[in-house]
């Protein structure tokens, strides 16, 4: 399995390229801002050949990019249905702090974006990758779990972060549910699980439960309603 990626734009979004191996289809993970040469110069220097877009969720630092790389290649993006909205209307998803970048900003149509649903398994570019719906940084996040070769990985997106989670406090975010996401989708993981998230570094899910402060109150909660 070949994984490349880079920090995106001022918020710092990873995007990933995810193949077989050099020379080979790909899918790329969540364009976001200022992506489109970046990921042009990554997927040259492998020889790779995109095939699809698959996000995380709808949040503009992810999804900044989507519409050139999809129209730049001719393929096409897949989304959790939940965040449709993000697409249609950013304003009302997205906090102050996104907010200069919605003026402008061309995304898809939702009726031209692939809907992600929970359990699917898409076999994309030589690569299998299993979507969980994991909801509370949005109502759509998702996980997408594959087979690293080694180890299992994770494309966490905004859900789990080395030492942290994603934030719940823009519209469409819940606690009740990001809680009932990490007991449900994420800690019954295997710890050798290599998590490869939407920010910051690398890490595992063994490396996670031993020291992230949410993943422990998750782990000692009741189980959660969720909504």
């Amino acid at each position: 399995m070949l994984i490349r990626s880079f920090p995106a734009g001022a918020f710092g979004t990873n995007c990933y390229a995810v193949a077989s191996g050099p020379r080979q289809e790909c899918v790329v993970v969540d364009p976001g801002m200022d992506a489109v040469e970046p990921l042009a110069r990554m997927l040259a220097d492998d020889g790779l050949k995109p095939v699809a877009v698959v996000l995380t969720h709808g949040h503009l630092d992810h999804t900044f990019s989507v519409l050139p790389v999809c129209d730049g290649y001719d393929i096409p993006a897949y989304l959790h249905p939940r965040d449709f909205g993000m697409l249609s209307d950013p304003a009302r998803w997205h906090g102050p702090q996104l907010a200069p970048l919605i003026a402008g900003v061309r995304l898809p149509d939702p009726s031209d974006v692939k809907p992600l649903d929970d359990g699917a398994v898409l076999s994309l570019a030589g690569v299998e990758l299993t979507v969980r719906h994991a909801p509370g940084h949005t109502r759509g996040s998702v996980v997408f779990s594959l087979d690293l070769g080694e180890a299992p990985g994770l494309l966490a997106g905004d859900v789990l972060f080395a030492g942290s989670v994603g934030r719940v406090d823009l519209p469409g975010g819940s606690w009740e549910d990001m809680l009932r996401s990490l007991q449900d989708v994420v800690l019954p993981l295997d710890d050798e699980t290599v998590v490869l998230p939407g920010h910051g570094p690398a890490t595992t899910i063994g490396r996670e439960r031993a020291t992230n402060p949410y993943l422990a109150q998750a782990a000692s909660a009741p189980k959660g309603r969720g909504l």
